[in-house]
């Protein structure tokens, strides 16, 4: 199978679906953490989607502004819109149907990303078909991830394990932030590897 991860600089589920024997790529705009500049296709993804053909189509787009814990910056602190905010939320969310859409398009795969607030949701026009947790793969953390899936029957868990700290929500500010709290947790892509192929 020939798979393409999209916006997944760390590899996780690259170096997975590769484990199984398959032709995979990560691709993002940046260069990836994950050791194989050589399964790694840097640009944007639209380039990258349209270059060759594939089977297979994972996503991870950004969240910045379709978060539900985000949401509070739509609004000033006067009660009045941050059209700015609200334009870029809109943007983000106009490019996730549109990687749907693709991925309805190669019929199979999916796109991810955390619990999105109400706004964001009316803009892709559909609900994820389920929400997993990493404590689920055998992670003893929190940290609600829906998946729209497509093609393929839900994700199962694969190790139901104890604890359930939040160790990416409280994450201190850094300029590696926001790529420590994206990372893919490696249980997960595992599970996609080996239940998706």
């Amino acid at each position: 199978m020939k798979a393409l991860i999209i916006c997944e600089e760390s590899q996780t589920v690259c170096k997975a679906l590769r484990k199984r024997g398959h032709e995979a790529y990560s691709n993002d705009i940046i260069k990836c953490s994950g050791g194989h500049p050589e399964w790694h296709i840097q640009g944007h993804c639209f380039e990258a989607m349209f270059k060759q053909r594939f089977d297979f189509l994972g996503a991870h787009p950004p969240c910045t502004y379709l978060a539900n814990s985000g949401v509070r910056w739509l609004y000033n602190p006067d009660g009045t819109r941050n059209e700015d905010r609200w334009e870029k939320m809109e943007t983000a969310a106009t490019f996730f149907k549109t990687i749907l859409n693709t991925v309805k398009s190669i019929g199979k795969g999916y796109v991810e990303n955390p619990i999105m607030h109400k706004y964001a949701l009316e803009i892709i026009g559909e609900r994820p078909t389920q929400i997993i947790q990493p404590w689920q793969f055998g992670h003893p953390e929190t940290k609600a991830t829906c998946l729209w899936v497509v093609g393929l029957p839900p994700l199962k868990p694969t190790n139901i394990v104890e604890g359930r700290e939040q160790r990416i929500w409280k994450l201190p500010p850094s300029p590696d932030r926001a790529k420590l709290r994206s990372k893919t947790y490696e249980g997960i892509g595992e599970a996609i590897s080996n239940q998706w192929t």
